[in-house]
């Protein structure tokens, strides 16, 4: 069956910030909003993705939140984490496009990439919506011959474009 709907990798603070308690941190209680006004109104517009890497991620920590995490992932496709990806994901360290303890966040970016994804979703602005490491990040995409999704935040993506 084919689609029209743009491909978008959900990375692991998306359903992170969807599924936490309520928070006294202003920023938090906020992206958690955000997240949710997406996730309902515009999750369905794309062809959402995840990995191993998210699942492994979204496992760890306190039990009944990582099922809640968990469970909010069943069903969706996971792409392959495959010689291609963890190459891509050496060449993001090896060039400094990301720092070395940054592993999981090269594999996201990687996954991404590799698998043609047109978006990479995320709350992570440390290393993968970093405005000051994209330059560095899409040199490095694409000198390694894929192109670079648009890494954004949910709140980049609650336009109205229907």
């Amino acid at each position: 069956m084919a689609t029209d709907k743009r491909k978008l990798y959900l990375e692991t603070t998306i359903v992170s910030y969807l599924t936490a308690r309520s928070s006294r941190d202003l920023i938090h209680v906020a992206r958690q909003e955000i997240t949710r006004e997406w996730w309902e109104s515009r999750r369905s517009d794309f062809d959402c993705y995840v990995s191993q890497v998210v699942v492994d991620e979204a496992g760890k920590g306190d039990v009944e939140a990582a099922e809640r995490r968990i469970g909010l992932l069943s069903g969706l496709p996971r792409l392959e984490l495959n010689e291609r990806v963890t190459d891509l994901a050496r060449a993001l360290l090896d060039q400094r496009a990301l720092p070395r303890k940054a592993v999981e966040d090269a594999l996201h970016i990687a996954l991404a990439s590799v698998h043609g994804m047109g978006f990479l979703l995320t709350w992570n602005c440390s290393h993968i919506a970093n405005a000051e490491m994209t330059e560095a990040i899409q040199t490095t995409i694409h000198s390694c011959g894929y192109d670079s999704p648009v890494i954004c935040t949910p709140e980049e993506l609650l336009g109205d474009w229907t």
